[in-house]
Order: C-alpha cells, then sequence, then structure tokens
C-alpha cells in the first residue's frame, strides 16, 4: 500500500497541520505593451459602402472580442514553447458624408503576437474526467503534457486612423485570413475581405501579460479554514449601511469658502472631494 501524504510539517515550532493542494506553477511569464501600426479594419458590406463614399473617417472605439491561443514546442529545446496568440478587435467608426450626420460603420481587426516561455519539461500525461477525445475544445493526447498558456489583456487604445484608397490590381492582394465562424456570428452582416476601394487602418495600444503554468501538488500549512464573512442579501445596496458609506466621505470644506473673482470656473462643478471643473 502506498505512503500517505503526512498531514503534519516539521517546524521550528513544533508539528502543524498541513493540506496537500493542487494548483498552477507559473513556469515563466512575459509583459508587452504593444503599439500596433497601420491594423487593416474588414468591415462589414454596408459598412464598406459607407467608407467608399465618406469624406473622412474617424475610429471611436476598439472592443477585444476573443483571444486564441496555441503553444507548440520549440524544436530546439523542449523547455521552451511558443505562445502564438491573436487577438479580434471589434472596431466602431464614424464616417461623415456630406454634411449630414456622422453614420456609424463597424468591422473586425486581427492581431497575432508570438512569445517563447520556458515551461519546464514534463513527461507526465494529465487526462481530466471532464476533458473528452476529440472534442471541440481540441483535446488529444499530443497535448496532454503540454504547459497552458494563459494571456491576461487590457482593453486596446484608439491611437489614430486613417484611410487608404486601393490603388489599382497589383495593390488587391487576395486576403487569406481565416476567421472563425463564432467570430463572424458576431456581426450582422459579411465581412468585405477583398475588392473594396478604399481601406480603413487603425492604430491601437495593448497591454498584455502571458504566463504558461503546470499543473503541481503542493503540501501548504493549514493556518485556518476559508470561511465567508460577508452575510448574504437578498436585494442591491443591503450589504452596506448607508450612514457607515456616509461618514467616510470627507466633511466638503471647500464648498462653504467663496470663489475667488479671478476663478477661472465659469459653473463650477464639485464632488465630494472638493474639486472643481471635473470633465
Amino acid at each position: 500500500m502506498s505512503d500517505q501524504i503526512r498531514d503534519t510539517l516539521q517546524g521550528g515550532c513544533g508539528d502543524q497541520q498541513a493540506m496537500s493542494i493542487h494548483t498552477r506553477k507559473i513556469t515563466d511569464s512575459c509583459r508587452d505593451k504593444d503599439c500596433i501600426e497601420d491594423l487593416r479594419v474588414y468591415l462589414t458590406k454596408g459598412s464598406q459602402s459607407l467608407l467608399d463614399t465618406c469624406a473622412s473617417a474617424r475610429v471611436r472605439c476598439a472592443e477585444l472580442l476573443y483571444t486564441y491561443i496555441d503553444v507548440e514546442p520549440v524544436a530546439f529545446d523542449r523547455n521552451h514553447y511558443c505562445i502564438d496568440v491573436t487577438f479580434y478587435y471589434r472596431i466602431l467608426a464614424d464616417a461623415t458624408i456630406g454634411a449630414a450626420r456622422p453614420a456609424a460603420l463597424y468591422g473586425l481587426a486581427v492581431f497575432t503576437k508570438r512569445a517563447v516561455l520556458c515551461g519546464e519539461d514534463s513527461r507526465a500525461h494529465i487526462y481530466r474526467s471532464d476533458t473528452r477525445l476529440c472534442a471541440p475544445d481540441g483535446f488529444t493526447r499530443h497535448y496532454a503534457n503540454r504547459p497552458t498558456a494563459v494571456v491576461e489583456v487590457l482593453e486596446p487604445m484608439v491611437l489614430s486612423s486613417k484611410i487608404r484608397d486601393v490603388c489599382n490590381d497589383k495593390c488587391r492582394d487576395d486576403c487569406t485570413l481565416q476567421i472563425p465562424a463564432e467570430i463572424k456570428c458576431l456581426f450582422d452582416d459579411d465581412l468585405v475581405l477583398s475588392g473594396e476601394r478604399r481601406r480603413l487602418y487603425v492604430t491601437l495600444g495593448q497591454f498584455s501579460i502571458i504566463r504558461l503554468e503546470r499543473d503541481a501538488q503542493l503540501v501548504v500549512p493549514v493556518l485556518d479554514y476559508a470561511i465567508p464573512t460577508k452575510e448574504c442579501c437578498d436585494a442591491p445596496g443591503c450589504a452596506e449601511d448607508p450612514c457607515e458609506m456616509f461618514s467616510r466621505i470627507p466633511f466638503p470644506a471647500s464648498q462653504f469658502a467663496p470663489n475667488d473673482c479671478d476663478n477661472n470656473c465659469s459653473a463650477p462643478d464639485y464632488d465630494y472631494r472638493g474639486s472643481c471643473c471635473q470633465d
């Protein structure tokens, strides 16, 4: 019969109760600050028609829709892995047509980046009861001993945008972009991948963290079991006493003082902290 994990730890203050836990160990990680210049926007058919006739267009915002992650071992170093990350963005812009009110147009932008991280070597194949062979998650025996890649990313920042004319047939590159069906379903019209007269480009700023994780079993000291201290509540706003919340607001003494005649704020708008001219 195999030995069981001991439920005590030896320490300077005597034996201490211990517990075996399963967690994910971070083997390597990196952070990145990407300035994605002139990222092509694949507009919907209706939006592309507006772009072809508009006088100008300006990107209003960008939304991260999905992030696809692929992990492959590096051929010359089995301890390292290539993490290919593909970001799918929904781009919303305003097109100016004559003197009319700007018309909204939107489309898809795709950005791919690669990182190489140490994932440590593991000969163990890990299977779980809730994972099925050839299931939609793509799990196979070939991937059973690879680390798990995790990507944390903030919403992108729109830095600039521009419109370019497609000069001639030589510039009309045939698009080979493969867009997952789940991404296409997020748009109510087909995306224009080629054959357009004008194209919209956007420059985005993005912060991301990429890391590799492996399953690990650890023995940790037990200090106490985690018992929630917050009481259950069935109505919004009842978790905190309003008087207790009000007691933590500082007294706005500046609101009781007369304003200087040279004050540039013609219509001061104070918040509870006494600040002026809030945007």
